[in-house]
């Protein structure tokens, strides 16, 4: 059934879900395909988890890789580090791209540049090696910045969390995917007839296949916004063409946007962290098997189909009794709670306690996630893209800054390194207390009394020579679609004034 908002009457726009006045969906229809909303929406999932697999498609090996190739606890270590640091500074260009050329030619253009190196990981032949494919392959998850990016174009306030959780959810599951996927594809190879040393290295086309396949269909399925390609609406004059100084100036001095990016470094980052090491922490602890260590590491990523998802979820569904305020305040306790329970994991010692523990620790540390892109979306509606990138980025150096720290060469038992990180994560969500938005308040505080409202937060982004030309009438419509973030003052609210 065709649904269309009257805001939409004028340019007789009809979309297969109902929208709001900026075409964004207020719902999500997850057996749904409908363009351009849910298109996007399973194109961004399905790309995001292609590359997951691929950048976490080496752990799972890691013993026989490490016979092969000779490498020491440092050499791992590296590799480790590697794999997530090159995305640190993919992420914040892979923001800028989205914000300048849109999602659809940003997410597909990385992850075909960088599926050569999925391939090339089988003739690595030394520790140098296999640390330069593992770090190009890492840049491939700055796609999840497209991925974040694209949801907040396509769907409204009311369910913008639920969308970017849902998404990143699926997304993330490959890193769990890959644990079951790549003993499996190894097995079936070795016992076709070739020897381990070389199947493992054949195991690697397959997921350098299904990222080479996502990339085409973002690029040829795909659409940037509702109403159309960045491309064909900057043509028309219907989308503004903004500069690089302009978004990079607004996102960087906007001080919520570097907390946003130390909390999820220790949730993401963590995520990251443990998808790095938890097979060959269970393989050498606890004398499990290779494939078993596989299945145990694999049901820390795999949570992610409900974990991350539900972080989104709940932070739309508080945000509608508390607002703001209920976002920060729910993943404050969230992921503080996820801190807590690593602590408890590095300090267990016997094989089905810690799966336990692991299981619990990985839903709440994944909710965090969803948690905190439950909030990003309302930084900044200018700079979304450098602000998604900046907190996507934050999630890499946590994840380098931990490995370095606890998990690089033997100075800490792997154990220690977890409990150690448990700290961290207490100790860096801390500053989510400082978070304030005039309009809606903060954990502790509540919004400004002199009456700010939405349209004075995002309005500030633009000049007043901006202004005159037009320019941000789009921030006008989003701010009107985010009175929902008061919570339930929205009715007490100060009205927006008529600036359209």
């Amino acid at each position: 059934m065709q649904v269309s908002h009257p805001a939409a009457d004028s340019d007789h726009r009809k979309f297969s879900l109902p929208v709001d006045s900026e075409h964004k969906a207020t719902v999500l229809r997850l057996f749904s395909a409908a363009a351009p909303h849910m298109r996007a929406f399973h194109l961004a999932w399905a790309s995001f988890f292609c590359c997951f697999v691929s950048t976490f498609a080496a752990p799972p090996l890691l013993p026989i890789i490490r016979d092969n190739l000779n490498l020491t606890a440092t050499d791992i270590g590296n590799a480790g580090v590697a794999a997530v640091s090159g995305a640190v500074f993919a992420r914040v260009a892979m923001g800028t791209a989205c914000d300048l050329f849109g999602p659809r030619l940003a997410s597909a253009s990385l992850i075909l540049v960088t599926s050569p190196a999925v391939y090339l990981t089988a003739v690595a032949n030394s520790p140098v090696a296999f640390l330069l494919v593992r770090f190009f392959t890492g840049f491939s998850i700055a796609t999840f910045v497209s991925t974040q990016f694209w949801m907040s174009s396509m769907f409204s306030a009311g369910v913008v969390g639920t969308a970017n959780g849902v998404a990143g959810g699926w997304g993330n599951l490959g890193g769990g995917a890959t644990q079951l996927i790549m003993p499996l594809v190894f097995a079936a190879i070795r016992d076709a007839g070739a020897i381990k040393f070389t199947a493992w290295r054949l195991a690697f086309f397959i997921p350098g296949l299904l990222q080479t396949l996502s990339a085409f269909a973002v690029f040829f399925f795909g659409q940037d916004l509702p109403d159309g390609d960045f491309s064909e609406l900057k043509s028309s004059g219907d989308k503004h063409k903004d500069t690089f100084r302009q978004v990079f100036r607004h996102a960087v001095g906007n001080y919520r946007g570097w907390i946003l990016a130390l909390t999820y470094g220790y949730c993401f980052g963590v995520e990251l962290t443990i998808d790095n090491i938890i097979a060959q922490y269970f393989y050498d602890r606890f004398n499990v098997n290779l494939h078993t260590a596989g299945i145990i590491a694999a049901s820390f990523g795999l949570a992610n189909i409900f974990s991350r998802p539900g972080g989104g979820i709940l932070s739309d569904a508080v945000a509608k009794r508390f607002g703001m305020r209920g976002r920060l305040w729910t993943l404050w306790t969230v992921q503080t709670l996820g801190g807590l329970l690593c602590v408890l994991l590095g300090r267990v010692g016997t094989l089905s306690s810690s799966i336990a523990v692991m299981i619990v620790f990985s839903v709440f540390v994944q909710a965090a996630c969803g948690l905190t892109f439950g909030i990003v979306p309302f930084v900044s509606r200018r700079s979304l893209g450098i602000i998604s990138g900046m907190t996507g980025g934050g999630g890499n150096v946590g994840a380098v800054v931990t490995q370095l720290i606890f998990f690089r060469g033997s100075r800490f038992k792997t154990e220690t390194g977890i409990t150690f990180m448990g700290v961290m994560i207490i100790c860096c969500t801390l500053p989510l207390f400082f978070v304030y938005f005039p309009q809606w308040g903060s954990m502790f505080c509540g919004p400004s009394s002199v009456g700010a409202t939405e349209e004075d937060y995002y309005m500030s982004e633009w000049s007043s020579k901006d202004r005159e030309r037009g320019f941000h009438h789009a921030s006008l419509k989003f701010a009107d679609n985010c009175r929902s973030e008061r919570g339930k003052r929205v009715d007490s609210a100060p009205a927006p004034t008529d600036q359209l």
